[in-house]
This record gives C-alpha cells, structure tokens and sequence, in this order.
C-alpha cells in the first residue's frame, strides 16, 4: 500500500527540513515541501508527522542474538531480538556471528543465517567472526564474501583459547581483508594479560562481579588498540574498533588516524550511559552489568560524548548480548570469570542516545542520525539503499515523538531477558511509528508487523 509522511521534520545526516515523504513499492519516490493527498493513488495510507520527527531507520552495527558464550547461550531468539529493535526504531541490525575455534566459517554463516531466515522481523546481516584460520578457513572465507555478500569481519583480541586470533594468523587475516576490500571490526584487549590478571585475582579470593573491571584495566584495552593499529597499518587494511569504552582507547584510535591508518571508531550505550558502580552492586547484583571491555568511571563518558559530537567516533550500537540473571549470570557467583557477558540493550540505545545526547545538549539531532544510522550504512556497504531519507532508498522511516516522558522498565522489553541494565532512568522520546521498506511495523510504540518480515542484506565489499 502507498504511504504518505505528512508535515514531519525530516532529519538527515547532513540536513533538516520541513517535507513529506512519499513511499511506494518498499522505496522512498517522493520528498517535497508539500504533497497532495489528492494527487496520490486511491487507497494511499496518510500518516501525519506533525510535531514529530522523522528519521531514517536507525541502524545498530553490534548485535549478539545467537551467542554461544561462557558455557551458555544468549537468551533471545531473532523473534523477539528483532522485535525488540523495530520498537526501538532500529530497522537494520549487523548480527556477529560468532563460531568456535574448531568450526568452519561455512557451517557457522549457515547455521546463524538459517536461525535468522527463520525468525528476524527487520532486515539484518552479518559480521563474520574469524577464529579459525587455516586453508579450508580462508577458502571458504573467499566464498562467504564473493557468494554470499559477508562485507566484514570480527576478531577478537581476548578471550584466550576461545575466540582470541593469534598474532601470526592476524596480519595474513588483514592482508586478505584488503585483497578482498572487507573491513574487519576488532574487539580490542590483550588476552594474555587479561588471562593473567584474572588468574591473580581469584587466587587473592577476589572473585565479586566488582573485579572483572580491574582484571581488563583502560590500559589494556588502549594497548589492544595500538595492536590492531600497529597491524593494519603494516597491511593497509581498513579496521572499525567495536565497543570503546575510554579516552585512552580513543586517543589510541585517533593517533593512528594521524597516521593515515584507516580506523572507525565505535562507542555503544552502555558505555554512554552506565559506569563501574553498576557492576559493584551488593548481592551479586553487579553481575547484571559485566560486559567487556567493563563499564568505567563516570569521568569517561564525557570524552565519549565529545568523540561522537566531533565524529572521531563513526558509530553508536548496542554490543546487544542478552543473558538472564536468575539463570545464566548466576553461572559466575564463585568466579567473576564465569559470568556471561553483556546487558541486553537493543530496544533501549535510541532513546537512551536522544535524551542523554540530544536532550541533554550534548549532540544534535544529525549527529544522532549519523552516529547511529548514517555511518553504519556507510562503513559497511548499505548506504544509500539504507541510512538517508531519499528519494531510491528504502522506505525505512522512524516517526519520533521528541516529547514523550517516561522511564525504562524491563516490563516494556520485548527481549526475553529477566532484567533491565537502564531500569528506573529517565527516558525522553519514543519511536512513536516504524515504517519497514514501506510496511508499518510498529504504531504507537507497538509492534504490529509481519512476524519474520525481515530481509537478508548482502553487501559488495568496499574497503
């Protein structure tokens, strides 16, 4: 059905204005000052923006629903993950696929695409995680980028003998990114030293949810940075550092930028938003917010902040890894290394980005768009069919509502977690209306769509 968005302020990365929004076969055909009703074919659906504003679809480049992790397995299903999303206004997500050290790259891109084939309600692709890298790893890594349109890598720099990539499989990994024109995102620590620290730590008895913290201090993960950077500027490869936490990670980003290293930066909303005091919660109640790198100091959220506003920091998502607390972090009351990692924050992160961004003054409503839409379509390979309102993209369309009050509480998540890490904080504007390739998914902060409406995206390499 044809759908028309009247009298909205339309907000993209580079602009804003008064227009409405004319959509048709899943595309945006129109934008204008003023359109006619009358002039539109019968039947056409009218939904009027006054007072809201209207983005494109936000898009959140970090996201676990089907994670393996500490001996269990991430409570989503993409159904309610994704649902999750479209209420938030997320469109779009990047799944990591995240396979073990002895699996094939093949297997694990079947098996996430299938899970997400079967259940995801917006459209979705896929970061694939390289922990094994052998001749049959990097013949079937060729294929997943040429056949199947896997535009990205992750690695990880941590997490000893599960998913960490040794030095001398990382630089033939990056030269074979650039020969290929993947960019690779890289979660930046050091394992051995984390693997160390941890092991001091819990024969001093020190194995509270308040220690992961000090086991992977700020300095570790800025030493990872300089890593990965050290690499790819050896190689020419083109790298994207997910989840920083702190100032050092990013001035470690940015001095390599100097250098003509080609390096993205990422922040996601726990990190914005949340601090250390979080995870040292009486009653075993801090297990709820370990994630690595951990939650900081309060003092880094401000450079983080300023890092967005002047964009050496590209992107916003979610690292979205979504265990329960009664059953799955529970696993680590005797050893903090045992607990799952990761808040649930999909549904949350836009909202949590305009009232502690926008409404707070500290960014504006485009680099909103841009951090977290705009960007994301751009670095990897889905801009300009996703990211912008404009005329030949999709019809992916986010009527907000700036002025709506209210808080975050685990009873309005549709994610299957028992727990909300923003529980009781303020909230300052919704996604009132979602519009997905031209269907509406959510009204009234609902979700109303088709149930497995979403749509795989492969992507042309770029880099």
């Amino acid at each position: 059905m044809p759908l028309l968005v009247k009298n909205g302020l339309v907000v993209n990365a580079d602009s804003q204005r008064r227009a409405d929004v004319f959509v048709e076969d899943e595309t945006i055909t129109r934008i204008e000052a003023a359109i006619d009703p009358a002039e539109l074919p019968e039947g056409t659906e009218v939904i009027d923006a006054t007072d809201r504003l209207v983005f494109p679809g936000f898009i959140d480049p970090h996201v676990h629903i089907h994670l393996p992790f500490m001996g269990t397995n991430a409570i989503d299903d993409h159904d309610s993950a994704t649902r999750a999303a479209l209420v938030g206004g997320t469109t779009t997500i990047i799944e990591m696929i995240c396979p073990g050290p002895d699996d094939e790259p093949r297997t694990a891109f079947e098996t996430w695409k299938g899970l997400a084939e079967d259940g995801a309600n917006c459209d979705y692709s896929f970061h694939l995680s390289v922990v094994r890298f052998d001749a049959l790893a990097d013949r079937q890594i060729r294929e997943l980028v040429a056949e199947h349109g896997v535009a990205s890598f992750k690695i990880f720099l941590a997490y000893k003998g599960a998913l960490d990539i040794a030095d001398s499989n990382l630089i033939p990994l990056l030269e074979l990114a650039r020969e290929l024109g993947v960019i690779v995102t890289a979660h930046c620590e050091n394992a051995e030293a984390i693997d160390a620290m941890q092991r001091r730590l819990l024969a001093e008895g020190r194995t509270g949810p308040e220690w992961h913290e000090p086991s992977r201090p700020r300095s570790v993960e800025a030493s990872g940075v300089n890593h990965l950077c050290t690499f790819a500027e050896l190689t020419g490869a083109h790298v994207y550092i997910v989840h920083t936490s702190c100032e050092a990670a990013l001035d470690q980003a940015i001095a390599a930028r100097k250098r003509g290293v080609d390096v993205r930066v990422e922040s996601v909303i726990p990190h914005l938003v949340l601090d250390d005091t979080c995870a040292e919660r009486p009653g075993f109640e801090g297990a709820k917010y370990v994630m690595s790198p951990p939650l900081r100091d309060a003092r880094e959220h401000e450079p983080l902040w300023r890092g967005i506003a002047d964009r050496s920091i590209s992107t916003i998502g979610t690292d979205h890894a979504p265990f329960n607390f009664g059953d799955q972090k529970t696993m680590g009351r005797d050893a903090f290394t045992a607990i799952p990692n990761g808040i649930p924050s999909i549904q949350e992160r836009v909202d949590l980005v305009h009232t502690h961004g926008v409404d707070a003054g500290r960014i504006d409503l485009q680099t909103m768009v841009d951090a977290c839409s705009t960007q994301a379509a751009k670095i990897f390979g889905l801009h300009p069919r996703k990211g912008v309102i404009a005329v030949g993209s999709d019809a992916d369309l986010v009527i907000y509502d700036p002025s709506f009050e209210g808080t975050f509480d685990v009873a309005d998540s549709l994610s299957k977690t028992d727990y909300s890490g923003y529980q009781g904080m303020r909230r300052k504007g919704r996604s009132e209306t979602v519009i997905l390739r031209g269907r509406t998914v959510v009204r009234a902060g609902r979700f109303v769509g088709e149930a497995g409406g979403g749509r795989y995206l492969p992507r042309t390499p770029s880099h």
